[in-house]
């Protein structure tokens, strides 16, 4: 009887090596083809009329670096913009962060906006909702309080939503970690595991999402979709405006801008909770592509399969090659599409982040609750309702 056992669980593992060799294979291809198509793109730079921007940022808190990522957006090379901030209650310890930041660049048009009105769980979408009328532009970028972006940022950016077939642009992102097992960790998940699930998927199907490293969409299009009201209520709103703006028929563009955040100091707890908030956001808002992650989860398939196998020659193999391709995409996307430097510092720590991962997974399968800046909710559908401190 256990025999049998072991060897239907050495052919489950088996079959999870060879379709994570797949995907890992998948995310390279993907990965070679942005970095081609992003030199293409740089070799052709755009010549168009620059239109007027407003930066919609909206707060909460803080964050690691963030006065030097407020900083990073006053230093554009872009010639009209605004930058927008908004906060949900008058005592929030980022508005110090603000006003400095208008003392020291009094020509720039900065302004701050108290929304103190609840029009859904998420605060962060309320706080756009009650932003936007601030807002004198018609070319809108959204993006999150910790990122950090280069001078030629808004260029770039905008650059594609001169096709009018364009609905919205959004970026990859690096993390740079605090000193923190947990911040590199997470650092490592963004750099290793997630975007190269971007860059599979962007491949495969195209981009119907967006990621709140950035979000750049015209406020026409905003309103077709009836404007941010119509989704105060849901976790992953960048998903939502992404999968929105793709329904009218108009396309979600990867920028070959790749932006930066700097990470808070995540001890082990901090990090799963972290993690299981975005694990459960995903679920609810992709649960056929979520449950597929299972087949993408290599190094454990790799270790089961030694286990059951007790130490059999072809389970070393498999093990060996699963790593080798596993590296092999940290180094191209973290390296080469990301160039994020801590890549190579870290790399040992691949396999410990990769066993994290298939515990969050299991843990995000079953319950609904989620800690977002402190709150906790219940996560339905998709949409969050707040639990009562």
């Amino acid at each position: 009887m256990m025999h049998s056992i072991l060897n239907i669980v050495q052919i489950i593992a088996v079959l999870g090596v060879f379709s994570s060799s797949l995907y890992y294979l998948l995310c390279l291809w993907s990965a070679v083809r942005f970095l081609r198509e992003r030199g293409e793109g740089e070799s052709a730079r755009p010549t168009q009329a620059l239109p007027a921007i407003s930066i919609l940022k909206p707060l909460k808190g803080t964050d690691p670096e963030m006065y030097e990522s407020f900083r990073s957006h006053c230093l554009q090379d872009y010639p009209e913009y605004e930058i927008i901030f908004g906060v949900s209650e008058p005592g929030d310890p980022a508005i110090e962060s603000v006003r400095a930041l208008e003392r020291e660049f009094p020509d720039r048009r900065i302004q701050l906006v108290i929304c103190q009105t609840i029009l859904g769980a998420n605060v962060k979408v309320t706080n756009l909702a009650q932003m936007l009328p601030e807002a004198r532009h018609e070319y809108l970028i959204v993006n999150d309080s910790d990122i950090r972006v280069e001078s030629d940022y808004l260029r770039r950016v905008t650059a594609p939503l001169a096709d009018l077939q364009v609905g919205l642009v959004t970026c990859l992102y690096r993390g740079v970690s605090s000193a923190t097992l947990g911040s590199h960790l997470e650092s490592l998940g963004i750099s290793t595991d997630f975007c190269p699930s971007v860059l599979a998927a962007r491949q495969l199907e195209g981009i119907h999402f967006g990621l709140g490293s950035t979000l750049a969409f015209c406020r026409a299009d905003l309103e077709k979709i009836g404007g941010f009201a119509s989704f105060v209520d849901y976790l992953a709103d960048d998903y939502e405006l992404g999968k929105r703006l793709a329904a009218l028929g108009l396309s979600v563009k990867l920028s070959e801008v790749v932006v930066e955040t700097h990470l808070p100091s995540y001890d082990l707890r901090g990090f799963f909770a972290h993690q299981l908030r975005w694990a459960r956001g995903v679920r609810d808002a992709r649960a056929g592509g979520y449950v597929g992650l299972v087949f993408t989860f290599g190094f454990f398939w790799a270790l089961v399969a030694l286990a059951a196998s007790r130490a059999a020659w072809w389970a070393w193999i498999a093990l060996s090659v699963t790593l080798v391709l596993r590296l092999g995409v940290a180094l191209v996307v973290g390296r080469g599409v990301l160039k994020d430097r801590q890549v190579l510092k870290y790399a040992w720590l691949i396999p410990l982040r990769d066993l994290f991962a298939v515990v969050v997974w299991i843990a995000s399968l079953g319950g609904h609750t989620v800690t977002w800046r402190g709150d906790r909710f219940q996560l339905r559908n998709g949409k969050l309702s707040r639990i009562p401190q």
